[in-house]
C-alpha cells in the first residue's frame, strides 16, 4: 500500500506551512493593536503577550495533547485543530476585549500544537531514511517561504486595519478539503511503516537539543531588529528584509541537510551547522555598515536551516509507530518552550553587553562549543585503541 503521492505530501506541506504562522503573521498588527487598546492598564504587556502567549500554551499543552491525540487520531485531530486554528486565530476580526483576544490566542495555541504533533507524526509514519531526510529539507524550505509570504501578507493587510491581519488565519480553512481527502491514518499493519527504533540512545537529548536550538534560533526576531532599528536607526522595513534574508537562507539551509545526510551522521551534521550558525552571530557583532547586515544574516540562517531539519529528523529515527504521537508531543514541547524562554533567558545579558556584543560572544560561545565537542568525540574514539595498544604491550 503506498499512500504518499504528490497530493497527499503537498497537503503534509501546507499543514506545516500552517504552524510557521503561530505568532509571526500578527506581529506588524501589534503596535496598531496596543493603540486600538490605548486605554487598558497594561497594554503595553498584554500586547507583547498576543505574541508569546500561543508559544507557552504550545510549550504546556503540547505532551498532553499529544496522549489525547494518540487516541482520538491524527486525522480527525488535525480537521478538528484546523477549524479551531482558523476561527480562534481570526478572533481579532470580531473580539472587543483584550482579555477575551488573549484567551483566543491560548486556544489558537493548542492548535497549532496540535498540526505540529501531527504533522511531525505523519512524516515518521510516511517516510523513512533518505525519503524522510529529502521530504524534511523541502518541509523546511516550503515553511519558510510560505513563512515570508504570510508575514508580508499580514504586513499589507495590517496598513489597512489591524484587524484585518487576523483573517490571514482563514486560510487553514482552505486547507481542509484536502485533508479530507489525502490524510490517511497508519496502523501496525500497513506494510510501509518502519515498526523498529532506527537510532539508539536517550530521546531526552534530542528534546534537550530541540529546546536550546530554539532559545538560540529566536535570538534573530526578539533582538536583531532592535540593534537595527535602535543602534543603526534602520528602518522597519530594513529590519524586516534582514529578517526575510535570514529565512531564505533557512530554507536553504534545510535543502542543504539533504545533500549532507548522504553523506555524514546526524552528530557531523549538527556540528556543521552549529558552526556556520556561530559564524553568523560572530558576523552581526563585527559588521558596522548596515547594508552589510545582510551577510551575517544569510550565514546564520544556512546554519539554522541545517540544524534544524538535522534535529526534527535525528528525533523521528527514536520513534515508532507505536509512540511517535506521544513523543512528537515532547518534540513540540521541547522548541516552543525554547521561544518562549528565550526573552527571559538572554535578556539580561542583550540588555548589559548591548545587543551587538552579546551576540558576538555568543557566536563565539556557539563556535568553541562546536570545537569542544568535536574535541571530545575525537577524545572518546581513541580511548578504545590506547586500551588496545596497553593490553597489547601486557
Amino acid at each position: 500500500m503506498n499512500i504518499v503521492n504528490k497530493l497527499a505530501i503537498f497537503t503534509l506541506l501546507l499543514l506545516a506551512m500552517l504552524s510557521t504562522m503561530s505568532n509571526v503573521a500578527i506581529i506588524t498588527a501589534v503596535p496598531s493593536l496596543k493603540e486600538h487598546f490605548n486605554d487598558v492598564k497594561n497594554i503595553e504587556f498584554y500586547s507583547r503577550l498576543m505574541i508569546t502567549l500561543p508559544s507557552l500554551a504550545i510549550a504546556l499543552l503540547a505532551p498532553f495533547l499529544g496522549h489525547i491525540i494518540f487516541k482520538f487520531g491524527k486525522k480527525r485531530s488535525a480537521i478538528l485543530a484546523i477549524f479551531i486554528f482558523a476561527f480562534a486565530g481570526s478572533s481579532g476580526l470580531y473580539l472587543e476585549s483584550i482579555e477575551l483576544l488573549l484567551a483566543s490566542r491560548a486556544l489558537f495555541g493548542a492548535a497549532v500544537a496540535s498540526l505540529m504533533i501531527v504533522t511531525t507524526s505523519l512524516v515518521g509514519d510516511y517516510f523513512s531514511n533518505e525519503k524522510r531526510s529529502k521530504y524534511m529539507s523541502l518541509q523546511n524550505a516550503f515553511a519558510a517561504f510560505g513563512g515570508i509570504v504570510l508575514v508580508t501578507g499580514g504586513g499589507a493587510l495590517a496598513d489597512i486595519s489591524w484587524r484585518y491581519t487576523f483573517g490571514i488565519y482563514l486560510l487553514g480553512l482552505l486547507i481542509l478539503p484536502l485533508v479530507f481527502t489525502q490524510i490517511k491514518e497508519v496502523t501496525k499493519e500497513s506494510n510501509f511503516v518502519i515498526l523498529k527504533n532506527e537510532a539508539t540512545g536517550n530521546i531526552f537529548y534530542i528534546y534537550l537539543l530541540a529546546f536550546l536550538y530554539m532559545s538560540v534560533f529566536f535570538i534573530m526576531p526578539t533582538q536583531v531588529p532592535f540593534m537595527l532599528i535602535n543602534k543603526y536607526e534602520a528602518s522597519g522595513q530594513f529590519a524586516g528584509l534582514v529578517i526575510s534574508t535570514f529565512l531564505v537562507s533557512n530554507a536553504l539551509g534545510g535543502l542543504i541537510f539533504a545533500k549532507l545526510k548522504k553523506r555524514l551522521s546526524h552528530k557531523a551534521i549538527f556540528l556543521i551547522g552549529l558552526s556556520i550558525f556561530g559564524t553568523g552571530f560572530i558576523g552581526y557583532g563585527i559588521v558596522t555598515q548596515l547594508n552589510m547586515f545582510f551577510f551575517p544574516a544569510h550565514i546564520a540562517g544556512l546554519g539554522a536551516g541545517i540544524m534544524m531539519t538535522n534535529i526534527t529528523t535525528w528525533f523521528l529515527k527514536f520513534t515508532t509507530i507505536e509512540n511517535r504521537v506521544k513523543s512528537s508531543g515532547y518534540f513540540t514541547s521541547a522548541l516552543f518552550l525554547g521561544q518562549f524562554a528565550s526573552p527571559m533567558i538572554f535578556f539580561k545579558l542583550a540588555n548589559d553587553l548591548g545587543v551587538q556584543n552579546f551576540l558576538f560572544a555568543l557566536g563565539v560561545s556557539l563556535f568553541l562549543m562546536m570545537i569542544v565537542t568535536l574535541f571530545i568525540i575525537s577524545f572518546k574514539h581513541k580511548m578504545p585503541n590506547v586500551a588496545v595498544s596497553m593490553n597489547k604491550r601486557v
